[in-house]
């Protein structure tokens, strides 16, 4: 009796027969310090680029933060990102998007080459997930777009355990920390900005009342009906004597 839980704390989505089509709408992500991003020129004339263009040096021995660090810019603390002959470039605050056509100006405005086509893209796009999951961590990913459902699987779902009505999102930007609870069992935050994930967000997921209960003192109900059994069979036995 004490292990039943309701289906209404455990099913996710329970107004999804109510969902009607809706557009869902994605803003890039801004850079930001510590990140790492990857810049790629290109135009008609290959040989008119090079300059332009980080090196390829990747091996197959080479690890995953090799491989980000060796293609791509680390921002710095400042924000900015030294590029080959356009020397240093303010790009904390700017999404990929705005700082293509920043680039492509500088590029174009300096003579440099001649209709550039410019590619920005972040490397390493991370995310952390604690509480109750299968998997609690930190998981990198190379996806521009990956929704906060992603990201629990991701961590391998939510266990029986967990609260789905009691989801919490530590976003921080332009330096300002943020908080957002989510309920899981309803699609009222579909709408919301936090239906995508940004990098270095915190999402924990909260332990539901029955776990809370059986971490107090007595434990879990089974452990109280023990007690209890065994206080009223010290009881009988002192009677009986």
């Amino acid at each position: 009796m004490f292990s039943c839980a309701s289906k209404k704390g455990v099913l996710y989505f329970q107004d999804s027969s109510n969902i009607q089509d809706r557009k869902i709408e994605f803003k890039d992500p801004k850079i930001q310090s510590n990140d790492i991003i990857n810049i790629k020129v290109s135009a008609l004339n290959p040989e008119s680029v090079v300059p332009y263009n980080i090196e390829n040096k990747v091996t197959p021995s080479s690890s995953f933060i090799d491989i980000l660090k060796l293609q791509g810019y680390l921002v710095t603390k400042n924000g900015d990102i030294v590029f080959p002959v356009l020397g240093k470039i303010k790009v904390v605050g700017q999404t990929t998007t705005e700082l293509e056509d920043k680039i492509k100006k500088l590029l174009i405005d300096g003579q440099h080459v001649i209709d550039p086509a410019v590619s920005v893209r972040l490397l390493n796009s991370k995310f952390t997930v604690l509480g109750d999951v299968q998997k609690p961590g930190t998981y990198s990913s190379t996806e521009n777009k990956v929704t906060l459902l992603q990201a629990l699987g991701y961590a391998g779902d939510l266990t029986i355990n967990a609260s789905r009505k009691d989801l919490l999102i530590i976003r921080e930007i332009d330096g300002v920390q943020r908080t957002k609870r989510i309920d899981l069992t309803t699609t009222d935050w579909f709408n919301s900005e936090f239906y995508y994930i940004k990098q270095n967000d915190v999402i924990v997921v909260n332990p539901n009342s029955n776990k809370i209960k059986s971490s107090g003192f007595f434990g879990s109900a089974s452990t109280v009906m023990s007690a209890i059994s065994l206080a009223l069979t010290a009881i009988l036995i002192v009677i009986s004597k």
